[in-house]
């Protein structure tokens, strides 16, 4: 089993940066595929990002293509999430997640969930 916790989110003005961090327990973690999701007021959980177990390939949600950046570190048992000129739509609660067979963007295909870190972006 892995153990997730967030960190990092906060209330940031359009067009700012925020780097969310994802800590996970356990031995394994550079065996899980690890993904970022996030879920807005009344809508429903969205993908984002993820990563494979190497880091060798990311996968984005196109609305945040080209802003957003995944990347992990297997040596500190995490995994990041740059987000780069955030707009207002960019507001949720962002939750990491992982998984041990590829990579995927279903949220259902994932067996490990954070509790979530609010992103708050103010026009």
């Amino acid at each position: 089993q892995v153990q997730l916790v967030e960190s990092g989110g906060g209330l940031v003005q359009a067009g700012g940066s925020l780097r969310l961090s994802c800590a996970a327990s356990g031995r394994t973690f550079s065996r899980y595929v690890m993904g970022w999701f996030r879920q807005a007021p009344g809508k429903e959980r969205e993908f984002t990002a993820t990563i494979t177990w190497s880091g060798g390939s990311t996968y984005y949600a196109d609305s945040v293509k080209g802003r957003f950046t995944i990347s992990r570190d297997n040596a500190k048992n995490t995994v990041y999430l740059q987000m780069n000129s955030l707009k207002p739509e960019d507001t949720a609660v962002y939750y990491c997640a992982a998984r041990l067979i590829g990579p995927s963007i279903h949220s259902y295909d994932y067996n490990y969930w954070g509790q979530g870190t609010q992103v708050t972006v103010s026009s």
